[in-house]
């Protein structure tokens, strides 16, 4: 499978992803299954607001967590995501939006490209 995703780009998908997971929810008014479908996207969307800031790339502010890391925290998000609605039995929109973000998210950090190096650049 070929791998393009750098990490200039990953940087600048990031904020309007954080964004997205704390605005999403209250348009598309998640939680009717279960109010963990609304609060948990909102959280995650801070934290993940936060971990963009303090990332280090090219959009870091604050450039004192490793690339690595992040994408770590990624994979980890996209996992969850994909199993907390069948934890919670989310049903619906509910449901489709974690399935949704989750595959994303996790497709996403599978297409990253390493640097020459072999690390992630």
């Amino acid at each position: 499978m070929p791998k393009f995703i750098t990490k200039n780009m990953h940087a600048y998908l990031d904020y309007p992803v954080a964004l997205t997971l704390i605005v999403a929810p209250i348009i598309l008014a998640l939680g009717v299954s279960h109010p963990l479908a609304k609060t948990l996207s909102i959280t995650v969307g801070i934290a993940a607001l936060t971990l963009t800031l303090l990332t280090d790339h090219k959009l870091g502010v604050v450039r004192v967590l490793s690339y690595k890391l992040h994408l770590t925290v990624d994979f980890l998000v996209g996992l969850l995501f994909v199993a907390v609605p069948f934890a919670f039995s989310f049903e619906g929109i509910d449901m489709w939006y974690y399935l949704a973000f989750g595959v994303t998210v996790l497709a996403v950090v599978s297409l990253h490209k390493p640097d020459e190096g072999g690390s992630v650049s």
